[in-house]
């Protein structure tokens, strides 16, 4: 696999082939959500109350709920169907995610400072244009640095979320394939986790931290973390079984009933082109 240092493996979600969902490809979208994502339970200490196009809300009453989604690539494979969950609960959504980056740490290597610059800008525009109430963000594979730089990027996003009069949501990422090039931010990676969780802690009440490591495990190679091939992005199972994770946790912070899954679950984001190009479903 191809690691996303170069920008290969983000840019490689963003203009795939179109490829729909085989019939046993879209069961086991299905069973992954229905029965794959059963040990949610709660988070410890946390847990309480793309630029892409904002999603409408048709075909389910308004919550008043708006979440703009922010993150890397990995993200941006979740966003299908976790837009199409939230869009069936009457909660509009906004995939904000950026392949290729999507980091609001500046860890001071030359390369996190410019992806993070322009995380931050889009952050501002996305806030004044589809005003959210909800801010969730993915931790990225480029949120490296310091753990003190990470929890204080963390607290800046709290801040800047609050101002907006929304609520920040921070999300562990889920486990990835570390080669070579990843191996020197690993510890980053894992400090990042942490900063978030401090910073969560720290906000009184602004932010709270989710662990997805409930959903995902802390293995990549193990079935229970759902990597495509890549050993980074998910297929359409692990969006679905993530959607329905996630959803349920938004749902107890913003106080709205997420939809069923069969409500969503085999809508037409399974034929998003990304997946196509992760090689899903084939």
């Amino acid at each position: 696999m191809k690691s996303n240092h170069s920008g290969s493996a983000h840019r490689s979600a963003r203009r795939p082939t179109r490829r729909a969902v085989g019939g046993a490809a879209l069961a086991a979208v299905l069973a992954a959500a229905l029965i794959g994502c059963g040990e949610q339970g709660k988070d410890s200490g946390q847990q309480g109350a793309g630029s892409g196009a904002a999603q409408s809300t048709s075909g389910a009453a308004g919550t008043g709920t708006k979440v703009l989604w922010v993150g890397d690539s990995i993200a941006g494979a979740e966003a299908p169907a976790l837009g199409a969950a939230l869009k069936a609960g009457g909660v509009e959504f906004k995939d904000a995610s950026s392949d290729g980056g999507g980091t609001v740490v500046d860890g001071g290597d030359g390369i996190t400072g410019k992806i993070s610059e322009d995380t931050w800008k889009q952050l501002a525009a996305n806030i004044g244009s589809f005003k959210p109430t909800v801010v969730a963000y993915q931790i990225t594979t480029y949120d490296w640095g310091s753990q003190d730089k990470q929890r204080a990027a963390y607290e800046k996003l709290a801040e800047t979320a609050k101002s907006a009069g929304a609520k920040l949501v921070l999300v562990s990422a889920p486990p990835i394939k570390i080669d070579d090039f990843y191996k020197k931010h690993e510890s980053q990676m894992r400090s990042a986790t942490k900063a978030a969780e401090e910073a969560a802690k720290n906000s009184g009440g602004a932010a709270v931290f989710l662990d997805s490591g409930r959903l995902w495990g802390a293995d990549a190679a193990a079935k229970k973390a759902q990597r495509s091939s890549d050993g980074i992005h998910n297929c359409q199972q692990g969006a679905a079984a993530f959607a329905k994770w996630l959803s349920e946790q938004l749902g107890r912070e913003a106080g709205f009933t997420p939809a069923p899954v069969d409500a969503w679950a085999k809508g037409a984001w399974t034929g998003d082109a990304r997946y196509g190009n992760l090689k899903c479903g084939s």
